[in-house]
């Protein structure tokens, strides 16, 4: 087998999901800079004016009644359009959340260019109040006059950078409330994390097939945390199993709701004969599962059709029906599960030292991959002519793709209940002709003969 990712990598797992998470820790890395520039120039500032020489030039000329004004404008104005910006931000969120889904608010949260505006606007307005309280009259002290020049220089410029960061949020804010760019970037994270997987999958040359059905003598190890499993610490995991002379298997996909005190892995001994294994695997499972309080796209090829699937079902919803937005999902759907036609399933199995299975941990297959991207806007979209055309032109361009006979009977099976569902209740401008054409034209995807798309019947 090939590299184990062991606790490093999933200390830096729950790092980067912290952080990556998280709306602040590039403002806050901003703020701390401006900090220490803000201790820093001035005394540069002190020292070049110690000197006697004036070798810059461009820099700031006025007194510290003047340098005063400029800083406390500086920071009095860009306090405020911090506000305006964090306050757009918020109903940026909401409608998000209320209008498309809830899951896309990690998506904003996420975003480099807000952060970036946030952390530009906050470092300015620090780093004004810091060289604010440098400047000194010559009444304030017995050394004289201090104007940090080359700072108030700066800090204008700083400023500068702040009108650019706010128009740059602005026009970002604007491409990102259109729900096109919304499903974009969702597809880009879940190809991101097709890619991770991918590589996981090629460095340990993992099998593709399904698991083996539990032994009779296999009994469950109870989550202790309750929360969505993230990520499998495998390298721990697997030395543990070793050590006690067991095999195990988390029974948890990534995304999968864990609730504690429930199985979340089966273990069983290698000998047939041996008592059961001790509680120690217990504590080691509750050390070797990240569990987070929402599910992540770490190790998940799932939650960027669950994403997809929310934009069409809410678009289908009574209260906003808009079907043109659910048949544009479909087609970031169709994609994503053109993708994930690689493989039939995504399980991990982990071989100890002498090459004996020890570890096996459940993830998804592609019969389920493709159930969660079609069946609920299946149900939602059922009396939508445009939304069910969509559905039999995914299914040809899935079945187009398709590589294996588990694939091919998916499909089948998806086609099926769909044409079962609308040849019961035929969506207006669709008849049954329609509907048969339709699920021949997906047939002939599958046995690679046509093309990929279904174009809409002539109905008769």
């Amino acid at each position: 087998m090939g590299r184990r990712r062991g606790p490093h990598d999933v200390a830096w797992a729950r790092a980067r999901q912290a952080v990556t998470g998280a709306l602040w820790p590039l403002p806050a890395a901003a703020i701390l800079l401006a900090i220490g520039l803000g201790i820093g120039l001035p005394a540069v500032d002190e020292a070049l004016q110690g000197s006697g020489e004036e070798p810059l030039a461009y820099v700031f000329g006025g007194g510290p009644s003047a340098a005063r004004s400029i800083l406390e404008t500086i920071a009095g104005s860009l306090i405020s359009v911090t506000t305006l910006l964090f306050s757009l931000t918020i109903v940026t969120l909401q409608l998000a959340s209320s209008q498309y889904s809830p899951r896309l608010l990690q998506t904003f949260v996420r975003d480099r260019v807000v952060q970036v505006c946030l952390g530009v606007l906050l470092g300015t307005f620090v780093f004004a109040l810091m060289v604010l309280r440098g400047v000194r009259s010559a009444d304030e002290s017995g050394a004289g006059a201090f104007v940090p020049r080359l700072s108030v220089t700066v800090a204008f410029l700083f400023t500068l950078g702040s009108v650019a960061a706010l128009l740059a949020f602005l026009s970002h804010q604007t491409r990102q409330l259109r729900v096109e760019t919304m499903m974009r970037d969702v597809h880009a994270e879940a190809t991101t994390t097709l890619a991770r997987l991918r590589r996981w999958q090629e460095d340990d040359d993992q099998p593709d097939g399904p698991l083996p059905l539990l032994p009779d003598r296999a009994r469950p190890l109870c989550a202790r945390h309750s929360g969505f499993l993230v990520r499998v610490q495998e390298g721990d995991l697997l030395r543990a199993a070793a050590d006690a002379g067991v095999a195990l298997r988390v029974d948890r996909r990534p995304g999968d709701a864990v609730v504690e005190g429930t199985p979340l892995a089966w273990v069983w001994p290698d000998d047939a004969g041996s008592s059961s294994p001790g509680g120690g695997l217990e504590h080691a499972l509750a050390d070797a599962v990240l569990v987070g309080h929402e599910r992540a796209d770490v190790a998940d090829p799932g939650y960027g059709l669950r994403k997809l699937v929310d934009i069409a079902a809410r678009a289908l919803s009574p209260g906003i029906n808009d079907p043109t937005t659910a048949v544009h999902a479909l087609s970031h759907v169709s994609a994503l599960l053109g993708s994930l036609t690689e493989r039939d399933t995504w399980h991990r199995r982990l071989d100890d030292e002498v090459g004996r299975e020890r570890v096996t941990v459940r993830s998804w297959a592609f019969p389920e991959l493709l159930d969660l991207g079609v069946t609920q806007v299946r149900g939602y979209g059922r009396g939508d002519a445009a939304v069910v055309t969509r559905l039999y032109t995914l299914l040809a361009e899935v079945g187009w793709r398709t590589r294996s006979p588990v694939q091919r009977d998916a499909v089948r099976h998806q086609c099926r209940l769909l044409t079962e569902q609308t040849l019961a209740e035929p969506p207006t401008g669709r008849s049954t002709e329609d509907v048969r054409a339709l699920t021949a034209a997906v047939e002939d995807a599958l046995a690679g003969r046509g093309r990929p798309s279904v174009d809409r019947p002539a109905s008769r």
